[in-house]
């Protein structure tokens, strides 16, 4: 919507075609892909005012956005953001990248094979008894996307960030550590893919680590609407 309170995209109840429209001083390009994402994108800059308006008849899949900002309005925009504490990324200079000099033509090598992932297969943990044993004996049950994953010789670790919360006994940061036993953890988590797990709480005898763990062959599982709905179903059968 524009500042004028004019629809641009989508508005009054009325789906608009993908392609680029001209709005706020700048061309915006709109895709829909067959499935449920979205994508808006403007080179900007804009003259004036828009306003994103999101119309959810379905559990939130998840909205990513980033903008640009002039030098001198970034610092109040980050101390501001910062006490809501949303993650920011720094600001990189926009500027025209020199081109590297073309390098002369090489017959490219043989890529070799890759030794298949020395991990065992995990144990099958699908069914409603699995799901119900780890929602009900966990401490948090949460949608999550996994930013990275780090493996280390007795443990793995994810940095995830926590989308929506389900079931939680003390509150949790927007960017966790969640760490699961062993270099081959049963369930593996991919990066950048979205799961709905349940962790448990586990803090050292003399509280100096505070870490969520998540067991071996424990609940994780890629979200999805169905998975959403199985989980909240299971949220109504633990006992007390």
């Amino acid at each position: 919507m524009g500042g004028d309170g004019r629809y641009v995209l989508n508005g009054d109840w009325a789906v608009s075609p993908p392609g680029t429209y001209e709005v706020a001083g700048t061309h915006v390009v709109y895709t829909r892909d067959t499935g449920p994402q979205e994508t808006l994108q403007a080179a900007g800059p804009t003259s004036h005012d828009l306003l994103l308006q999101v119309l959810l008849q379905e559990p939130n899949p998840g909205i990513e956005f980033e903008f640009w900002l002039p030098r001198e309005r970034y610092s109040p925009f980050q101390a501001r953001v910062q006490a809501l504490g949303w993650p920011l990324r720094q600001p990189q200079p926009r500027g025209v990248e020199p081109q590297p000099p073309a390098a002369p033509a090489v017959t490219p090598a043989r890529t070799p094979t890759l030794a298949p992932d020395p991990c065992p297969p995990c144990p099958d943990t699908r069914g409603r008894a699995h799901r119900l044993l780890h929602y009900c004996g966990s401490d948090f049950v949460f949608q999550a996307r996994v930013l990275s994953r780090h493996r280390q010789a007795r443990e793995t670790r994810y940095e995830v960030r926590i989308q929506l919360v389900y079931k939680n006994r003390s509150p949790l940061r927007a960017r966790e550590y969640v760490w699961a036993p062993g270099h081959c953890p049963c369930p593996m988590l991919a990066p950048h893919r979205d799961y709905l797990m349940a962790v448990q709480r586990l803090v050292s005898p003399d509280g100096t680590q505070d870490q969520l763990l998540l067991p071996h062959a424990g609940y994780a599982r890629p979200w999805s609407p169905a998975e959403d709905s199985r989980i909240r179903l299971t949220a109504r059968r633990c006992p007390g």
